[in-house]
């Protein structure tokens, strides 16, 4: 044993492994033992620096016994010697380090299984506060000497500036963008740091004495980084509970079976839905799961009606029919509701083209993959076809298409309404923003027409008050003002859509807001509102507000609807647990940000979209929750730019971490009820915050029913309140008309953003015009010809910065102006003395 240079390294292995349990050693002294044994194999022992000179002539058995009898605080010193050692005397690159990392780095590929790099902008460093004095004193100053301060910082910056360092450091996972932060923080740690740990402290003293290389910090600057970055450390562990691939996996009780999946394909008005629904309630037990609370509440009301006891489940409601709340063999659900451990014999998955939504699609394709019946029913357009095709030959499972046609004719007309003037009973106006739905409803009004108003915001019962009104053919109203809120949850009775505009904001996949003009498919499922089988009007026609739109609708319309490619998934509450576990310093929100970015997923899925669940995440970040409740309060469905239900969220989150319930008589004076109805359309939209508190409140009363125990009380106030937005909605031209007589609602002239894009588009047409002068044109510009202001007029209409209603008030400002102007020109002398005459701006408009 005391020619350590013909011990092979597996002798050494066996050897440690013999001695460890007999003289109690941890690793960390296995290590000690190993530095010894090969610093004495490499034939380095001769060199060596007190106090680990003398150890070098010991052989094996000596060197482990005598470092059993040593005293604890002793031992310590001895081992960081003897790792020193290591250290020091084999050469890292490319010896036994360089070995190392090359194993660790070729391990680290085949683990990830050539994944994609992580994107490390998402990484936030922890902080590692530098040492203070110890009680035992400076162990490594002891053992060898004081820290010359200058001297180290030199060591660290020739440390930092080593090529072959920064290409270690990207082996282990620490692209530029780390390897400065971690070398920053590692530096801060041993210049401010009053004692160092013995191992660090014994390098850095070698190095300075050319005992050993700038190169054997790595190990404990790599230490150091992956105490700020934790998810260096655990990066495959990470990536393996991040696998989102084959999701038919997560359901194994509707794996258990074989189901039988059947397709109703067709357009609105085929009677699709009406077929899956009768299969539905002739079953012995069943489910329908519906996009919308109205749609789950027409079919609890429908099965009942037709005597099969129904169940109603929403996020914010749950209503039993059986005797002593037992449960009724059918229920009807929003999607995100469904059970899917229950068995059933027939469920109902109603519109299951939204499985692409970036928000909401991974709630459809957990119904699909997951609900447990014997028979499965889609209703929905063709372009879902052939994805749930695909999604189904995964788990084994045939589907069986049905194709519907319209039950009843719709046209497209040849001509635009160009006039509200041209309006008829029966009629339609589809706008795609508030101010658009306030101001058609004002215009309305003043030629004498009463009109229903119908948009997203309005509660559920408002909703079907306006419809009940547009519907009532003894009611004088006969005109109906909505968003595409109608597109789907509400039987209404229209003789023919009106689109306003054909431009609508929508949130792409990636969270960016595109104002584009509508798709197909979007225009299909709101024509095709006219002229329904059930209504009184048995032929539907289509049009445009404005002549320009109309050629662009029919273009829109004779598109084939592109096929569906993918459909959407979305974390667990038990991922992001294990997530934080690995990542315990992390926020929920950069949880969500590495599990997206460390996400894999099949071709035929994609991450959904979580930017509400990370402005929720942020909010309420600062308040003390558990991770499982603060999941919880981050999926409330809350509108973020309601900044009332969002300061709700955050205050309801604050009194649970209390432990203080939210009692009936605290939201009473929270909300400050009583509350009187709205005098104008501010007080209308505060209204509806209020009724959004409500619900947020019904909400998490289902998830915490100890923290939010006065549902049923809620539930009885949140009533009153619909009564009190039903009235005001009823008046809502009168709310208007006060609004703009107190310019709290200006619909006549546009808006500043509008006006600085209009004055934007105005004058880069201007430049357009500029370039395409010839060489032997005049310095003057050429006037507009009224076909280029047509041109001009037509495409800022598209793009959505004006109506037909703006440009008339921008022609009656232009002629006021040019007046004002003209008389300017003929009265020179009419100003007043002392005072300067501005200088003269071309028109904003």
């Amino acid at each position: 044993m005391n020619d350590l240079a013909t011990v092979p390294f597996l002798f050494i292995d066996r050897a440690l492994s013999w001695a460890a349990p007999r003289l109690g050693l941890g690793l960390s002294g296995q290590e000690a033992l190993a530095g010894h044994v090969i610093v004495h194999r490499q034939g380095l022992g001769g060199s060596l620096q007190p106090p680990l000179g003398p150890v070098a002539s010991m052989s094996f058995p000596r060197c482990a016994l005598l470092w059993a009898r040593l005293p604890a605080g002793r031992r310590v010193g001895h081992r960081a010697a003897a790792c020193s050692a290591l250290r020091a005397r084999v050469e890292p690159l490319p010896g036994a380090l360089g070995r190392v990392s090359a194993v660790a780095s070729a391990s680290s590929s085949s683990a990830s299984g050539g994944s994609k790099a992580p994107n490390t902008s998402l990484f936030v460093p922890l902080t590692v506060k530098p040492q203070g004095p110890s009680a035992d004193g400076d162990v490594g100053a002891e053992l060898t000497r004081p820290l010359d301060k200058n001297e180290v910082k030199k060591i660290l910056d020739k440390f930092y500036k080593r090529k072959e360092i920064q290409k270690l450091g990207a082996d282990y996972g620490l692209d530029a963008r780390l390897f400065h932060q971690a070398f920053i923080s590692f530096r801060n740690y041993i210049m401010q740091s009053h004692s160092l740990d013995v191992d660090i402290h014994i390098i850095l003293n070698d190095i300075c004495f050319s005992a050993a290389h700038v190169d054997d910090l790595f190990p404990f600057f790599l230490r150091h980084a992956k105490q700020i970055f934790p998810v260096l450390e655990c990066k495959d562990d990470l990536r393996k509970i991040s696998d989102l691939r084959i999701p038919p996996n997560w359901y194994p009780e509707a794996r258990a079976i074989q189901r039988k999946i059947i397709f109703h394909s067709g357009p609105t008005n085929s009677g699709k839905t009406y077929h899956a629904i009768q299969k539905y309630l002739s079953a012995k037990s069943g489910v329908y799961c519906g996009p919308l609370k109205l749609l789950a509440h027409e079919i609890f009301e429908k099965s009942n009606a037709a005597g099969v006891p129904c169940d109603l489940v929403t996020g914010e409601e749950r209503v039993t029919v059986g005797p002593d709340g037992k449960q009724a063999a059918h229920v009807a659900c929003t999607v995100e509701m469904c059970s899917v451990t229950t068995p059933y014999e027939v469920a109902v998955i109603d519109e299951i083209q939204m499985i692409k939504d970036p928000a909401r699609g991974w709630a459809w394709t957990r119904a699909l993959l997951g609900l447990c019946a014997e028979e499965v029913h889609l209703c929905g357009e063709s372009a879902a076809i052939d994805l749930v095709t695909e999604l189904m030959y995964t788990t084994g499972e045939e589907v069986e298409v049905r194709n519907y046609k319209r039950l009843t004719p719709i046209s497209v007309l040849d001509h635009a309404l160009e006039s509200l003037d041209n309006l008829r009973p029966g009629d339609c106006i589809v706008c795609f923003n508030k101010n658009d739905i306030y101001s058609v409803s004002r215009q309305i009004e003043i030629r004498g027409l009463e009109s229903a108003v119908i948009y997203g915001s309005l509660p559920p019962g408002t909703k079907l008050a306006q419809a009940k009104k547009f519907n009532d053919p003894d009611d004088p109203c006969k005109i109906l003002v909505a968003t595409d809120a109608i597109g789907m949850g509400l039987n209404l009775s229209i003789r023919r859509i009106i689109f306003y505009s054909l431009i609508k904001p929508t949130i792409n996949e990636k969270g960016e807001k595109e104002i584009e003009p509508i798709t197909t498919s979007q225009a299909l499922q709101i024509a095709g509102r006219a002229g329904r089988f059930s209504s009184k009007y048995k032929e539907g026609e289509v049009t445009t507000m404005n002549r320009e739109d109309l050629s662009l609708l029919k273009e829109i319309l004779k598109r084939p609807v592109n096929p569906i490619k993918a459909a959407g998934l979305h974390p667990t509450a038990e991922q992001i647990e294990m997530f934080a576990y690995h990542l315990p310093d992390t926020t929920l929100s950069n949880l969500i940000d590495i599990f997206v970015d460390f996400s894999q997923v099949d071709g035929q899925y994609f991450v959904c979209n979580m930017d509400d669940f990370k402005f929720s995440a942020e909010l309420i970040q600062h308040i003390p929750l558990s991770l499982r409740v603060r999941y919880v309060f981050c999926t409330a469905p809350i509108n973020k730019k309601q900044p009332f239900v969002c300061s709700s969220l955050l205050q309801f989150a604050r009194q649970y971490s209390r432990n203080e319930p939210l009692t009936f008589s605290w939201l009473r004076r929270y909300i400050k009820w009583p509350l009187l109805p709205p005098k104008n359309i501010k007080d209308l939209m505060d209204l509806e915050a209020v009724h959004d508190v409500l619900d947020l409140y019904l909400w998490l009363s289902y998830r915490f029913i100890d923290m939010f125990p006065d549902a049923n009380f809620i539930r009885d106030l949140q009533k009153e309140l619909d009564g009190i937005i039903q009235e005001g909605v009823h008046n809502i031209t009168k709310l208007i008309k006060i609004s703009e007589t107190h310019k709290l609602l200006n619909l006549e002239s546009l808006s500043a953003e509008n006006q600085s894009r209009l004055s934007g588009a105005l004058k880069s047409q201007a430049r357009r015009m500029r370039s395409t002068k010839t060489l032997g044109s005049k310095a003057t510009e050429p006037p507009t010809s009224n076909a280029e202001e047509k041109s001009l007029a037509s495409r800022l209409v598209q793009q959505g910065l004006l109506t037909a209603d703006m440009l008339k008030q921008l022609e009656k400002e232009w002629l006021t102006q040019q007046t004002e102007h003209g008389k300017e020109k003929t009265e020179p002398g009419t100003h007043s003395k002392g005072t300067r005459r501005k200088k003269k701006e071309p028109p904003s408009d």
